[in-house]
């Protein structure tokens, strides 16, 4: 017995010591477990999920000027042989992240926060510097780690790691860097944006302006800049710092800043939530674009994603999830939910839900130690199957049974025109003729003093700086 643990323990050894890699970044030798091969495999996965759970801004302008940024960043990075790709997730949120293997992702909300093209190349070089210093694969190493335990649980290291950690899927968003990833990650930034002929000093006038409107999730549920990116301590003067030191080891002549040029890139960018993606509006939830409706129950909120709408009571105890089958019929969709739950069939009959074919089903799902009661219909319209599931510990459906049903059974079509044809909110560029502040610009644009405050905000977060005739601002065209 003591020769099996000795010889297991010396394999744990040879495991950890052949784990470990260079990183690319700082050279030196450090425990990882998953290959670049594993994190491109582990990125293209999760990629797929990202897309399908918050969806692509349609702009194909945008979308390849925000790459060719990726593949200008990418290039000067300390990984240049990856193919870096950028997307433009659909969702207010301001927040940009990557995931390992060259995937970077920024949300639209942080389009309309930044107010330069040197800004844009920062925040770019930030989170391709999350990718070149390996951050994310190194968390997933030590969770590995932490859970299986370096011994005789992790000493056999293939590639179940990767789909086990690919199962994590969007999870990995949620993931918290450290405030010395950050450190890390900014330096790397203000080199990539110095190196590709930046002012590396932008990036510092983005974190003022984001430490100003301290931007939390929106209805997506995606989380906002601040529960992912935790500051460093002193991160504005040391990012300036920094730039100063590249820019003397660079001597290049000047580093651009662009602001005109990026303003007038993201102009008609949409601002805040798309309602034609779907709106509440007087207790009823409203989608335009796929012509349907549904009542929503008082003081219950509502996270509006691409994929699904999540209705949640205020004590978090009960859940409507509403969203869109990929079966074709209501029977094969029922047939569908229960084989993969394992659902206890308690009820299931055929009905109509305002003329329009459905299923009805009452079911149990066991998860752990609880027991969830779900009702569900599945309603047929227009060629898709659209879901409800009502959700509550088995022992409350009592009290939700009555309001699950009614959300359910007043589900029909939508015909109102003046519920259809709904506008979102757009970033506009407009032009200051005469040298003022920008508050006092924007009040002569025509900006309301409700709004001044946000729209400073959004324009760069002082309201005395002080613009010359002829300067571009961003205002919010009103939509719906």
């Amino acid at each position: 017995m003591k020769w099996i643990i000795l010889s297991l323990y010396s394999l744990a050894v040879f495991t950890f010591i052949s784990s470990c890699a260079v990183n690319p970044v700082t050279g030196k030798q450090e425990l990882m477990l998953l290959s670049e091969r594993d994190e491109m495999n582990l990125g293209k996965e999760t990629d797929g999920d990202i897309i399908r759970q918050y969806g692509l801004y349609e702009d194909p302008k945008l979308a390849a000027y925000v790459q060719e940024m990726a593949n200008r960043m990418g290039r000067v990075s300390h990984r240049p042989h990856l193919a870096y790709e950028c997307k433009i997730l659909d969702v207010s949120v301001v927040n940009a992240f990557a995931v390992p293997g060259g995937f970077v992702y920024f949300t639209r909300g942080i389009l309309a926060v930044l107010n330069s093209e040197a800004e844009l190349a920062g925040v770019m070089g930030h989170e391709i510097g999350h990718i070149t210093a390996r951050h994310s694969a190194r968390q997933y190493s030590r969770a590995q780690l932490a859970q299986l335990g370096l011994g005789l649980g992790s000493i056999f290291v293939d590639s179940s790691i990767v789909t086990g950690l690919a199962q994590l899927g969007v999870g990995m968003l949620f993931l918290r860097f450290s405030r010395d990833h950050e450190r890390e990650a900014d330096d790397l930034g203000v080199e990539y944006a110095s190196k590709a002929g930046y002012d590396g000093a932008a990036l510092a006038r983005f974190f003022e302006s984001l430490e100003k409107l301290h931007p939390e999730s929106d209805r997506s549920g995606l989380p906002g800049w601040f529960s992912t990116h935790p500051s460093p301590e002193n991160r504005i003067p040391a990012v300036r710092n920094k730039a100063t030191e590249w820019q003397q080891k660079l001597n290049q002549r000047e580093y651009r800043i662009n602001r005109e040029g990026y303003l007038k890139m993201i102009d008609g960018l949409i601002y805040g939530d798309d309602p034609r993606q779907g709106y509440v509006a007087e207790g009823v939830f409203y989608h335009p674009i796929l012509r349907f409706q549904f009542p929503v129950p008082p003081k219950w909120k509502v996270n509006n994603k691409p994929s699904q709408v999540q209705i949640v009571h205020e004590s978090g105890e009960a859940l409507i999830l509403f969203l869109i089958a990929s079966e074709t019929s209501s029977r094969d969709a029922v047939r569908a939910f229960v084989s993969k739950n394992n659902a206890s069939v308690i009820r299931t009959e055929t009905v109509q839900v305002h003329s329009l074919p459905a299923q009805r089903l009452l079911a149990d799902l066991r998860a752990q130690t609880d027991v969830y009661r779900v009702l569900s219909y599945f309603i047929e319209k227009d060629r898709k199957v659209y879901v409800f599931h009502g959700i509550s510990p088995m022992n409350r459906f009592q009290n939700y049974g009555r309001i699950f049903e009614s959300t359910m059974e007043r589900f029909r079509e939508l015909t109102d025109p003046k519920r259809i044809d709904v506008r979102p909110d757009r970033i506009r560029i407009q032009m200051v003729r005469i040298p003022d502040t920008l508050e006092n610009s924007l009040l002569s644009l025509g900006i309301s003093k409700e709004r001044i405050k946000e729209m400073v905000f959004l324009n760069g977060g002082d309201p005395n700086q002080w613009l010359t005739a002829n300067s571009l601002v961003k205002v919010v065209e009103k939509g719906r």
